[in-house]
Parts: C-alpha cells; structure tokens; sequence
C-alpha cells in the first residue's frame, strides 16, 4: 500500500484549523471502522466452523473469500481522507 500524501493546506478550507480537520478525520475513520467491522461480522456469522477434534480446523472456501475482500478494502483513514477532501463530510459542534 503506497504512501499517498496530502497538502495541509488542503485541509484549511475544510475546518478552521488543520487540528480540528485531524480529529474529524479520525472521528469518521473510526465509524467507517465500525461499520465495516459489523458487515464483516455479519457476513461471518452464517458460517459456522465444524469442528470434529480439536486439531483439526476445516477452513471454508467462501469465508476465505469474505476475509481476503475485506482486506483489500481501503483503510478507514483513507476512505475519512477521502471523504474530506471530496467534500461529503459536514461537522457541527455539540451545544
């Protein structure tokens, strides 16, 4: 996975500071986070493993699928950077 950097300026026009861009950018990664984290759950839940003796584990095909797509998905943190730049994400501060 290649280094992809990015002009702090950049941030400035998408919060008042590059600290407040920082955190909402963490803040989204972490909920892109989650959401995938239930997707995969769910999707893992209808297999169940058969296990007939304790050493011997018997791997499925298609939850080897499920696991090597969801690795190569984009990192939250690249999807929140993303999300920024693109201009689809809003903030409002708590009263």
């Amino acid at each position: 996975m290649p280094v992809n950097p990015i002009e702090l300026k950049a941030l400035d026009q998408y919060a008042a500071n590059i600290y407040e861009a920082i955190v909402i950018m963490s803040r989204r990664a972490r909920q892109i986070n989650e959401e995938l984290k239930i997707s995969l759950n769910q999707e893992l839940e209808t297999f169940t493993p058969r296990v007939d003796s304790e050493e011997e584990i018997e791997t499925n095909p298609e939850q080897m699928r499920i696991s090597i797509e969801f690795e190569k998905m984009p990192k939250p943190t690249q999807s929140a950077i993303a999300d920024i730049l693109d201009g689809n994400l809003t903030f409002k501060y708590r009263e």
